[in-house]
């Protein structure tokens, strides 16, 4: 997983990450006196701008989710959505206005994913189902995104009452079994599917990740609307167009690399700054990269030192300039993107910003006061600013631009406008940094003068409609030198494979990739040995309890029915429950609970930590299989390839020795 998915990214949200905000989804009065008929929705023109959407079709089943709009619509709206995300309640509004719009010709569905770095997600998803159970599920849903700051049981049971819900029978209805199994099944579609962040959503079985602007899905919508009027014309009738279209769908997402390791992104968007943003390099360098990042985000600072190698080795070349995106589950993000700004109006941002990249888990306002007294600033001026919230608009406006052009997790980088995702390697930036300079070297051959390079850049870019140069193919990260040490594993000792698991017990990808182990165990059969190490992400709170847990039942010989215990109770992670699932396998409880209290095994998960670290693990799951590295939760045709390689070189091997 990579927390921006997640964050989804946030379009986590993200993405959102990869959730989004939908900047353009809610409707201002001049659109409201303006808006357009269903059938001018249809025929308008779209923008040549439009974000550009994969053509895959996905089979995206609907049976058994709240649904709304017509049976016959012949544009069916998935929705994969949180209630505690901030970008989905956003994007609800878009949802809303283009039922409006597009009136019986859009019908909506709505799948649960609740995140697990959001602890009322799931409840308000119960919640809303229960109410369906007394057909008002519409209803409790727009009061779930209206109210999403929200969403304590108090506030939930307010809500049923305001519907004139049966309280009693309300609140036994939350307690079914069948409504939990729902949510793991919308979930692990999500998973299958590729949409890792919310909101995500599949028009016609097309995938369109995060809060966009509206115009964007009412380009998609035209686009499926066509393809279905030529289905009916055909002869299909309208009620069975979805059926027709998922008959020819795939099942899945392709095996991609996670978004910490994919090749940059080919879309150009507009993206413009303030003239007073942080930024380094000359201003009319040939490149100019944007960047929106969240002080709390490991990912982000873990790019710091790539930023200063492309400010040395493009000192006259590339201009980088700083714009704000505090993730909502990051506590402090939002306070030290503040502190940040006043230590930029005293002229001392990116000496700020290195500090609070260096002490990350300290971001508390008396930690950023005293990284202020340490750079010598007005502490006067600084604590004023700060008390008087004189930045926060600049942050917000920061994170509002970010999540209109897409920048839902973090980092997220836009090179001359082109789209550049995660804490990539120099070598990654460095292609596409000597793309963007050949780009403006014709430009300025051609007459263009360098103050209006990089607006006649992003212009080009943008009439491309995302068509940049290709990219070279990165090439397969190096082999790791990966020993298993003292670390819990099952299978031979001398099997021909070995994948290690660098893991977390409470990232929701880890839990969803266990199927896909257990089948590569079944099909490889004393061919694969599998080992278990600790990657606890920071944003989880209790991954680290539960890692030095598991190996404290490792030390009584249950790790692996303590590890399955642990995902299969992923938001119940404290240590009542961690106790509490000890004494259910058996476990020494003296023994197990020393072990926690002495922190007996938090040198283990450390060095484990540590290890990730230097093999270049930058979320979880990532495997590595005799050193081959896997990343995320992929499926199991991912790692059959691999595992077929190795074993064919190990065939190889043995016929060479004989």
């Amino acid at each position: 997983m990579k927390p921006n998915v997640i964050v989804a990214l946030l379009v986590g949200l993200l993405l959102g990450f990869v959730g989004g905000r939908a900047i353009n989804g809610g409707t201002t009065a001049s659109a409201a006196a303006n808006k357009p008929t269903a059938a001018a929705a249809a025929n308008a023109p779209r923008p040549n701008n439009a974000r550009q959407v994969d053509p895959t079709v996905f089979k995206v089943p609907i049976d058994g989710s709240p649904t709304k709009g017509n049976a016959d619509a012949l544009v069916t709206l998935v929705e994969f959505s949180d209630y505690q995300c901030p970008f989905c309640s956003r994007a609800d509004a878009t949802v809303q206005q283009l039922q409006k719009d597009y009136g019986s010709k859009l019908r909506v569905v709505m799948k649960q994913n609740p995140l697990s770095f959001h602890p009322r997600a799931k409840p308000a998803a119960l919640a809303a189902m229960a109410a369906g159970e007394q057909g008002k599920y519409w209803e409790y849903h727009a009061k779930l995104f209206a109210n999403a700051k929200a969403l304590e049981d108090a506030n939930l049971e307010k809500y049923a009452e305001e519907l004139g819900l049966n309280i009693a029978r309300w609140k036994t209805d939350m307690t079914k079994p069948e409504f939990t199994a729902i949510i793991d099944r919308d979930q692990a579609l999500a998973g299958k599917l590729g949409a890792n962040g919310t909101p995500a959503f599949f028009i016609n079985g097309r995938f369109l990740s995060g809060a966009q602007p509206i115009d964007n899905f009412k380009a998609l919508i035209d686009e499926e609307l066509g393809k279905a009027e030529a289905l009916t014309r055909s002869g299909t009738p309208a009620s069975q167009v979805y059926a027709a279209i998922m008959a020819k769908g795939v099942e899945s997402a392709p095996n991609k690399p996670s978004q910490q390791e994919q090749a940059p992104a080919q879309a150009y968007r507009k993206v413009e700054f303030p003239a007073d943003a942080p930024s380094f390099g000359p201003k009319d360098a040939k490149v100019t990269i944007v960047e929106w990042s969240d002080f709390e985000c490991p990912f982000c600072s873990r790019v710091g030192p790539t930023l200063k190698q492309i400010k040395e080795n493009y000192a006259k070349d590339v201009r980088v300039v700083f714009r704000h995106q505090p993730l909502s589950f990051h506590a402090n993000a939002k306070g030290a993107a503040e502190a940040s700004m006043a230590a930029h109006e005293q002229g001392k941002f990116w000496e700020y910003h290195d500090k609070l990249f260096q002490n990350q888990k300290a971001l508390d306002r008396a930690n950023l006061e005293k990284y202020a007294q340490e750079l010598g600033l007005n502490m006067g001026q600084f604590k004023a600013a700060l008390d008087s919230g004189k930045f926060r608009a600049k942050v917000e406006a920061d994170a509002t631009a970010g999540a209109a052009v897409g920048a839902n997790g973090t980092p997220t980088f836009f090179v001359n406008g082109r789209e550049f995702v995660g804490a990539q390697p120099f070598e990654s930036f460095k292609r596409i940094i000597e793309d963007e300079k050949a780009r403006a070297d014709k430009l300025l051959a051609a007459g263009t003068k360098s103050a209006d390079l990089y607006a006649k850049l992003i212009e080009e870019g943008v009439k491309s409609n995302g068509s940049a140069p290709q990219a070279q193919a990165p090439a397969e990260p190096p082999v790791q030198n990966i020993e298993v040490g003292n670390a819990p594993s099952r299978g031979a000792k001398n099997a021909p494979i070995t994948i290690v698991a660098f893991s977390d017990f409470e990232c929701p990808f880890c839990g969803r990739v266990l199927p896909t182990l257990k089948q590569i165990e079944d099909e490889y059969k004393g061919k694969v040995r599998v080992a278990f190490k600790n990657q606890p992400l920071p944003f989880h709170a209790n991954a680290k309890p539960a890692a030095a847990a598991a190996l404290a039942a490792n030390e009584q010989g249950k790790f692996w029915e303590y590890h399955d215990k642990l995902f299969q109770n992923q938001r119940a992670l404290d240590r009542a429950s961690l106790e509490k699932y000890a004494q259910e396998l058996g476990l020494n409880m003296n023994q197990f609970k020393a072990a926690l209290d002495s922190g007996k095994f938090d040198a283990q998960v450390t060095a484990d930590m540590n290890e990730a670290t230097r093999v270049g693990v930058n979320g979880t799951p990532t495997f590595f299989i005799n050193g081959r590295s896997v990343v995320g939760a992929q499926p199991f045709e991912a790692f059959k390839r691999v595992i077929d390689e190795e074993l064919k070189k190990k065939g190889s091997v043995a016929a060479d020795q004989k």
